[in-house]
């Protein structure tokens, strides 16, 4: 069987091939298809980290105590990468470019970050820490991203 976080894993792929077609649409001046990829994209990363602050770190840290370690800082991280999103909407209103696509490299670097750190240290912790008890949580996660899967 999966361990409980692969879901999230996978989610990380989907979000950052949508991010990608996005990135893509903005250089190729395909503002109208941008729109909607944006929108797409938003929708799963917020609904990525709502299930992650929601369930899983909630329920990791019931199960270890740990309340101000790995899960303080990956809902930090979150709350950078809203703002950025925030940024990357606004210049893509705008239809700024120069803007978005600064906006993107920020936001590409501290995504690969933030996601190497949970697929390799905190998502293995959850895993460990909840296994093999963990099925009506991943069921909560599955359904969670299955509404936020990006087109």
């Amino acid at each position: 069987m999966d361990r409980l976080t692969a879901p999230l894993a996978a989610h990380h792929k989907a979000c950052d091939e949508a991010f990608a077609d996005l990135e893509e649409a903005v250089a190729k001046g395909d503002w109208s298809r941008a729109d909607g990829l944006c929108a797409s994209f938003s929708t799963a990363l917020l609904a990525h980290f709502g299930v992650e602050e929601d369930s899983l770190f909630p329920a990791f840290e019931r199960r270890t105590g740990m309340a101000g370690g790995p899960t303080r800082i990956m809902r930090l991280e979150h709350m950078q990468m809203r703002a950025l999103v925030e940024e990357l909407a606004e210049a893509l209103r705008v239809r700024d470019d120069d803007e978005f696509l600064g906006v993107v490299q920020t936001l590409l670097v501290l995504m690969q970050q933030h996601n190497l750190k949970e697929e390799n240290i905190l998502y293995p912790m959850c895993d460990d820490a909840m296994e093999p008890d963990g099925g009506n949580l991943r069921a909560i996660i599955e359904a969670a991203l299955a509404g936020g899967v990006p087109a």
